[in-house]
């Protein structure tokens, strides 16, 4: 026997040699050959071949094709010199009729089936290890000395004919000072999985128990190391199973095929595709990646729309990258719950200001045309009036379709979970994110103030509730946008709020929502917003963490969300509406001010276009 403690210095071809005669007593090639690829395998009957491959090309996150062979070839020679598939796995699988029907360590009595049959090599993550431990991480499978723990998720890869299934993962503890380390040095090995499709609970993957995986051995976390999970060449096992193939072979879990490719044709990455990984949420955590120069656009648009054409102290109240967090976790979110809405002109019918209406419409717009569902929360008294706004909206072409618009009451001490929750079951919320743009904000009193210190409370519907209730929902997030401190969500800067905003000390927001944009004016916080999601949306880095590295990259539809982004014309056209409508300018320093003489908005938003 071979001992163990040397496989990581042996060449490929003299590891294949001592697999071959059947002289190894481990039960995977994690470790083996540092810096040469190793590969998933796949045997199945040239007949369902073609259609495997375009499985693999719409689903290359989980399986990279790295050579597929002719029917009867049991060499790879663009993968290693002297190698022999049908021996050189430490051991293997069969299949039949998408049943193991057993384990094998040679295929050679299997020799006359194999001649009608094509073999697919798949890139494979344990060939990245040594970029991961040359950046300073450890792999606590190898230190551990057992297999990577590897999971069936409840994410769907894109079907091809008959090979449908759902993704599997592989699972590497990483410190959490490491996580960018390690996406870095894992993102441009494509014929390794390439970057990872997650980080954090495994739960939002559909894993119900990390400490049973369904393949591999069950590695144990270090404290302060974060669940990593890539995209793993195991799917196409999933695969072979949900085909029911009359016969198909597989190298067994772990036990890879070690090819003469060295890791070191990388291709060099410009520090604006590096990518950056953010935190958007603690409970369930959960952490996303983007690109340097998408993150930058992002940061870039925080400053712009931190202009304070009131000089109302509003610089005090900014936290950095607030907006960048803020669109990265309403990226993740299937569902979105916008609300406005701010009775400043209490003696007026109606109350509302301007602000606030136009920028949730420009959110809800990109939404819209990034296919999410939205909807908006207002006052009861105030339903009509944001009918015709979004009737007028669709009309104007500023949205697709109208925006469901919901009324919220509190009748009982769960009326904010029932509405959130389906049957206020906490584990089955409506909504993943919880938008509030200028809306008026419980104060520490329990009343609602404007801006003069004016208490407007009959006004204003208890829509804090649902916003304090997502606190105690895990998976749903808040968003505050505001430009004087007396918004919902703004409690989060209410210190600050109080020492540097004239009146702060009376009207400043008490509830607190995860993610605080501060603008010079809210509804700029709004464009941003959809500006920002356009930016996320035609990030590839981002586009594909967020689909899992499976199905097709979503850039096609750049044109509709495009055509989704707010712009001078369409906010003229809606701010003429508000007007028709009765709606009046809440700011004192509004959109009429000037700069190089053009009305501060249209300057404002020609930048924006600019930037984009």
């Amino acid at each position: 026997m071979v001992l163990t403690g040397s496989l990581k210095s042996l060449l490929p071809h003299v590891l294949r040699r001592i697999i071959r005669c059947n002289r190894l007593s481990i039960s995977n090639t994690s470790g083996m050959a540092e810096g040469y690829k190793q590969a998933n395998v796949v045997i199945l009957h040239k007949s369902l071949a073609d259609d495997f491959e375009k499985f693999c090309h719409a689903n290359d996150g989980p399986l990279p094709l790295l050579y597929r062979s002719k029917p009867g070839d049991w060499k790879c020679p663009s993968l290693s010199s002297d190698s022999d598939i049908r021996t050189d796995c430490l051991q293997y699988r069969m299949y039949e009729h998408g049943a193991c029907t057993g384990s094998l360590k040679s295929l050679k009595e299997y020799s006359e089936q194999l001649k009608d049959m094509v073999t697919f090599y798949l890139g494979c993550s344990f060939s990245f290890e040594k970029a991961v431990q040359n950046a300073g991480i450890p792999i606590r499978n190898v230190e551990q000395k057992c297999n990577v723990s590897m999971y069936k998720t409840a994410v769907p890869c894109y079907r091809v004919s008959a090979f449908c299934c759902n993704l599997v993962v592989t699972m590497r503890p990483i410190p959490e000072s490491k996580l960018e380390a390690a996406v870095q040095a894992t993102s441009e090995l494509k014929e390794a999985h390439g970057a990872p499709i997650h980080m954090g609970d495994p739960g939002l993957l559909g894993i119900q128990d990390h400490s049973k995986p369904d393949y591999g051995d069950p590695v144990h976390l270090h404290p302060g190391d974060i669940p990593v999970f890539w995209a793993c060449g195991v799917t196409a096992v999933e695969a072979i199973i949900g085909c029911r193939a009359p016969l198909a072979f597989t190298h067994s879990p772990g036990c890879m095929f070690i090819t003469d490719l060295k890791n070191d044709n990388v291709a060099v990455r410009s520090s604006r595709e590096t990518p950056q990984v953010h935190c958007i949420s603690q409970d369930p955590l959960h952490y996303s990646i983007v690109s340097a120069e998408a993150a930058q656009k992002i940061k870039t648009l925080e400053t712009l729309i931190g202009i304070d054409p009131g000089d109302r102290g509003i610089i005090h109240l900014h936290r950095q990258d607030e907006l960048l967090k803020a669109c990265l976790s309403i990226s993740h979110a299937r569902s979105v719950l916008i609300t406005t809405g701010f009775p400043t002109h209490f003696t007026y019918e109606p109350p509302e200001e301007n602000d606030g209406p136009p920028g949730a419409l420009a959110i809800a717009a990109m939404l819209q045309a990034l296919e999410k569902e939205v909807a908006i929360v207002t006052d009861q008294r105030a339903m009509n009036l944001n009918k015709k706004i979004i009737e007028e909206a669709v009309h104007l072409g500023i949205l697709k379709r109208p925006v469901p618009l919901l009324s919220f009451q509190r009748e009982s001490a769960d009326s904010a979970l029932m509405f959130l929750c389906e049957n206020g079951n906490p584990g089955r919320p409506r909504f993943d994110h919880l938008i509030a743009i200028e809306r008026a904000g419980m104060a520490a009193d329990g009343n609602y103030y404007n801006a003069r210190k004016v208490n407007i409370k009959h006004l204003v519907d208890p829509i804090d509730e649902l916003f304090l209730a997502a606190q105690t929902i895990p998976g749903v997030t808040t968003t505050g946008v505001g430009d004087g401190g007396n918004e919902l969500g703004m409690g989060k800067v209410k210190d600050a709020v109080k020492k540097h905003i004239k009146n702060g000390d009376v009207i400043a927001c008490d509830v607190e929502a995860d993610f605080t944009i501060v603008a010079g004016v809210s509804n700029w916080g709004g464009y941003a917003i959809a500006c920002a999601l356009y930016i996320l949306s035609t990030c590839e880095i981002h586009d594909r963490y967020l689909r899992k590295a499976v199905g097709f990259p979503q850039l096609s539809k750049k044109m509709v969300w495009l055509s989704a982004l707010p712009s001078v014309t369409k906010e003229e056209k809606l701010l003429k509406t508000l007007v028709r409508l009765g709606v009046r300018s809440g700011k004192t320093a509004s959109l009429e001010m000037e700069v190089d003489g053009l009305p501060f908005y249209n300057t404002h938003s020609v930048m924006i276009e600019k930037l984009l």
